[in-house]
């Protein structure tokens, strides 16, 4: 099916988004721990038996470059900083050209790395293997941040996905101090001590999945309205919007004014992969392009929901996003 050619601009008229006209702001996307995804399909897997492959697939992965996919899907211009090492890396780097509008790598010493994804076709059971990347020296380090930071300045940087060993928990704290103090507003979807910095240092955005948060919180949340109660005690210290996606129940968004609710259509589910980034993406360019938050959160749902109908690690299909917005339900929680 061929793409419209101003799918964001037929979407944002729908949703009534960027009412003044105005030029979207600026995005920039962090990838420090890009990778190859290899996806395969099988009927069964079983103990020390070979299994043979059904259908693969090789797709550029890692939560940063998911995001930045996503947007070049949704016609939203975004200026990408990976790190890329070895064969892996040069294969990665030729990928990316055909799925981003702007990529700035920096090529370090080692392996890029490879992560696997097994999808067992009979119990419709998915299996992930995150694999290890290369350290970065730290000169090259710095000159990839600042490169990302300045572009950053006056629009968004997007701050996702795992860091290299050897990289300190705070460094997206840091980014977003960076980010905020150069006129930008800083988006972070990750997780654990990396998380719980960045939420300290107040980001625009964050991100967590439900067990994510009982992660980060200690605690169990058993229904969505405790989910939106630690979600505006997070808000309340000093994170202007916080996002907690809840799988097949869709998404809330806790922001200044009020909390909402948005469920997703019901579609059948191939692969969960890229479906939280998808989420990420679709927020970020509703926001970059002055839509209200409501409406972000509806188009995020939307994006993620169609990620989850294709296979392996690829993403939605802009051209279903119209009918999928129609079908998110949208409630506000008073929370």
């Amino acid at each position: 099916m061929l793409k419209p050619v101003n799918f964001y601009q037929q979407l944002a008229s729908k949703m009534n988004a960027n009412p003044q006209g105005k030029d979207p702001a600026p995005i920039s996307v962090l990838s420090l721990n890009p990778s190859l995804d290899m996806t395969y399909e099988v009927s069964s897997l079983l103990e020390d038996q070979k299994a043979h492959a059904l259908a693969t697939r090789y797709d550029p992965g890692g939560n940063g470059i998911n995001v930045g996919r996503a947007l070049k899907r949704l016609d939203t211009l975004a200026h990408n900083y990976c790190v890329i090492a070895g064969e892996i890396g040069q294969l990665l780097h030729r990928l990316l050209g055909h799925h981003l509008d702007a990529v700035q790598v920096e090529e370090v010493a080692g392996e890029t790395r490879i992560n696997g994804t097994v999808l067992e076709r009979e119990s419709r059971v998915q299996y992930e293997v995150s694999g290890i990347g290369p350290p970065v020296p730290d000169s090259q380090l710095q000159t990839l941040l600042d490169l990302f930071t300045e572009r950053s300045h006056f629009g968004f940087g997007v701050l996702t996905g795992s860091l290299q060993k050897g990289l300190s928990s705070h460094l997206y704290a840091e980014l977003v101090e960076k980010i905020h103090a150069g006129g930008g507003r800083a988006v972070v979807d990750a997780h654990d001590e990396v998380l719980r910095h960045a939420v300290e240092a107040g980001p625009f955005l964050i991100k967590p999945n439900r067990h994510e948060l009982e992660t980060l919180l200690g605690q169990e949340l058993a229904s969505i309205e405790d989910v939106a109660t630690q979600a505006r005690k997070l808000q309340r210290r000093g994170v202007t919007y916080v996002c907690v996606s809840l799988g097949a129940e869709g998404a809330l968004l806790t922001g200044p004014d009020n909390t909402h609710l948005a469920t997703a259509p019901d579609v059948p589910v191939d692969s969960t992969v890229g479906s939280g980034d998808s989420l990420v993406a679709g927020m970020l360019a509703a926001f970059a392009h002055n839509s209200p938050a409501e409406k972000a959160l509806c188009q995020g749902v939307a994006c993620g929901a169609g990620t989850v109908q294709q296979a392996g690690t690829e993403l939605f299909d802009s051209a279903q996003l119209p009918d999928l917005l129609a079908r998110v339900g949208l409630r506000q929680l008073d929370i």
